[in-house]
């Protein structure tokens, strides 16, 4: 039962502001609940906050300033608060931050009140300009989403008077409307597609936990092409059917607009979106709605797991093996981790799907934690594709060329057949390092100890740690030598100019994120592609992430070996599963697929697994090896990053640290560090870094509060705990 809390009566608050502890106040006026959003002072200004408890006595209640009111929202539920303390406990994240993040929407403070938003209207828009053109563009990208005037004048670069101009000519629509109407109703009695064998035998087993309405949570492994979308589907029409909401989590905003339009296909409505690519105006609708359950299913990014849920019944984890599920700045979480515990606390099924697990999500299984379904066959009549090394210690080819012979040929076949061809490398840009000819320098970031990237249609030299970019310079910034500076090593870039060359009558077609201003210029050539108007796809890992092209029937990747280099842990673990998607994008039509890997390593275990397609024999040998090495996810790990723009500073605390470890050898934990990181130095700000191994059943969490409260962090100085982390740079 909530707590109620008469007028007057001290009341505990937490505020998304950055103190270590609660505040106390007066209720308001008419009193609160437990759970309620308010708005409080805090010094000269006004706050937003969740009363969490009663407040502390010992002390005059006349000094007490009062909660000023309660905002127009549901309140946090019991479940929610358990939610955030959880993850706030594993993470050692203070509970301010994590408010922070279940609230991240504008405007929550606001009273209900009549706006006026903008959408796409019907009518022409006459004498079209340049800045007439980006309005409608902008509302064409985000489809029947509304906007305020300022959002959109905004988002589309121009004047509101531009807009308003639109309005005038009928382009756009103008309407007076009431705050964050519900979204339209999704009827889950409408039928999905027919299912083959395979995705029946899942859906029924998904639609079984959901009947249960306990807690459960399955693997759905399914190789490419299988049809996991559409077993998962008939999960989210059972969840809805009982009333219950869903939320679905994808890798990547490029994927949101192919999985919307399914998703409209199956339940006739839009669902919920939530992501960087939302309005403002939208996502505080959301976020209102899905706590007065207004919304159905949500569609969105990581961070969607930290909205207020009425009654979440099902979480759908698509592609979970995949590494941008893991938060690495701000509150340091994995999504698909903290999906399993949001599911548990709320008596919800989560479903984590992919064709190719995480090992952590295989070893569940294989433990018995996670139930687990297998489809095996492609849907339809496709089938997956051959897997093929090319030996490049045994092609001629000259150092500044990376296409061999063998995939040439491939390459050429496929396009005189009217098929199409996907050339992938993992690295963006042109060439990751340009170096001068005179006097071997190498062209680094001014803040990071990192090599600039050339960007050659961007005409700059980009750091891909930190953003910074500055224009290719003519001659050599060490030694000035002019005409002398050189690429070294291919980028995706580099690789089109390479099959402009060779292939100079195919239709070329690059997909790397970077270059695409906006997501609908992403969507309008994945769209071109599958629909035939490219020969050859040059791509990086975006490629990868679930797109479907018909006529794709090879795929050659240029370094197989690029992953496995390095002392990550799960370097053969990324590489498996990166190759095997990216092979997976050949053959989803009606003509069989071929995958070549160019290789200098054919011999090397992991490359082995990849063309033999014994996914579990890898699996297994690779869990032994971690077993053995007693690390995640049979073991625990957690990382340290000291930051300062100060290096004897960094390194200083960081030697406390290391000397002062008794709390982490109490429960049999090693120590690694202090040592620079990989890349020590990023924006400008040095970086030491401390590794912590203990046993998987150590408290860990504990043992870290204790160490760490030894010392303290001044001034411009700052550290971080990464708790399993997926990234030692």
């Amino acid at each position: 039962m909530r707590e109620f809390y008469d007028e007057g009566s001290r009341v505990a608050v937490q505020t998304t502001q950055p103190l270590d502890r609660m505040l106390t106040y007066r209720a308001p006026e008419g009193g609160c609940w437990q759970g309620a959003f308010v708005e409080v002072p805090l010094g000269p200004r006004k706050v937003m906050g969740v009363v969490w408890g009663p407040g502390e006595t010992g002390f005059d209640a006349s000094k007490l300033r009062a909660v000023i009111r309660v905002l127009d929202v549901p309140p946090m539920r019991g479940e929610m608060a358990e939610f955030l303390a959880r993850v706030g406990d594993y993470t050692l994240t203070p509970m301010n931050h994590m408010l922070r993040l279940a609230t991240r929407a504008p405007g929550l403070t606001n009273p209900p009140s009549m706006r006026k938003i903008y959408r796409m209207g019907h009518g022409d828009p006459g004498r079209m300009t340049e800045a007439r053109g980006r309005v409608l563009d902008t509302l064409e990208e985000h489809g029947d989403l509304a906007f305020t005037l300022g959002e959109l004048a905004e988002l589309s670069g121009v004047t509101s008077s531009v807009v308003k101009g639109l309005v005038k000519t009928g382009a756009v629509r103008e309407e007076e409307s009431p705050r964050d109407l519900p979204f339209p109703h999704l009827d889950w009695e409408a039928p999905g597609k027919d299912l083959s064998d395979d995705q029946a035998r899942a859906a029924d087993m998904l639609r079984a936990g959901i009947e249960s309405g306990e807690y459960g949570a399955t693997l759905l492994r399914g190789v490419t092409g299988s049809g996991k979308t559409e077993a998962y589907l008939e999960a989210v029409a059972a969840c809805l059917a009982k009333g219950r909401q869903a939320l679905v989590l994808l890798p990547e905003i490029a994927l949101t607009s192919e999985f919307i339009k399914r998703v409209e296909v199956r339940f006739g409505a839009r669902p919920a979106e939530w992501h960087s690519g939302v309005t403002m105006t939208e996502r505080r609708r959301v976020w209102r709605m899905v706590g007065e359950g207004g919304a159905q299913l949500v569609v969105g990014a990581r961070s969607a797991l930290f909205l207020p849920f009425r009654d979440i019944g099902l979480i759908v984890v698509d592609e979970e093996h995949d590494s941008s599920y893991k938060q690495d700045d701000g509150v340091l979480y994995s999504a698909r981790d903290m999906a399993v515990l949001r599911a548990s606390i709320n008596s919800a099924q989560v479903v984590l799907a992919s064709a190719t697990p995480s090992l952590e999500t295989w070893a569940n299984a294989e433990a018995g934690k996670y139930a687990r379904v297998d489809l095996t066959t492609r849907f339809g009549q496709a089938v997956l594709p051959e897997m093929r090394a090319v030996d490049m210690r045994e092609e001629d080819l000259p150092g500044d060329r990376w296409i061999s012979p063998t995939l040439k040929r491939a390459v050429e076949g496929r396009i005189e057949a009217g098929e199409q061809a996907l050339i992938f490398l993992n690295r963006r840009g042109y060439a990751p390092v340009t170096i001068c000819r005179a006097c071997g320098h190498q062209i680094g970031c001014d803040h990071c100890d990192a090599r600039m990237v050339e960007h050659r249609f961007l005409k700059r030299l980009v750091c891909h740690q930190c953003g910074e970019t500055k224009p290719m310079p003519d001659a050599c910034p060490s030694c000035e030598a002019e005409g002398r500076l050189a690429p070294v090593g291919p980028g995706v870039e580099r690789l089109a100019e390479e099959v402009a060359e060779v292939f100079p009558e195919a239709r070329v077609a690059v997909l790397s994120s970077d270059l695409f201003g906006s997501a609908r210029a992403l969507k309008q050539q994945i769209e071109l592609i599958a629909g035939g108007g490219a020969d050859i796809i040059i791509g990086t890992q975006i490629v990868a992430k679930g797109h479907n092209f018909p006529l794709l029937t090879l795929v050659g990747v240029i370094d197989a070996d690029l992953g496995l280099q390095g002392s990550d842990l799960r370097a053969a673990e990324r590489t498996f599963q990166l190759i095997r998607q990216v092979a997976g994008r050949a053959g989803r039509g009606e003509i069989s697929g071929l995958a070549l890997l160019q290789t200098f390593q054919p011999e090397h275990p992991v490359i082995r697994a990849i063309l033999s397609g014994d996914e579990e024999g890898f699996w297994k040998a690779e869990a032994s090896e971690r077993q053995a090495a007693g690390v995640p996810p049979y073991g625990r790990l957690a990382g340290v990053v000291i930051s300062s723009p100060d290096l004897d500073a960094a390194m200083g605390l960081g030697t406390a640290l290391a000397r002062g470890d008794a709390p982490l050898r109490d429960i049999g934990a090693q120590l690694f560090g202090p040592a620079m990181a990989p890349i020590a130095r990023v924006r400008g700000r040095h970086r030491v870094r401390l590794l912590v191994k203990a046993a998987k059943t150590a408290p860990l969490q504990a043992a870290l509060r204790a160490w760490l409260s030894q010392v303290e962090v001044k001034g411009d100085m700052r550290l971080s705990v990464d708790i399993d982390p997926q990234s030692f740079y």
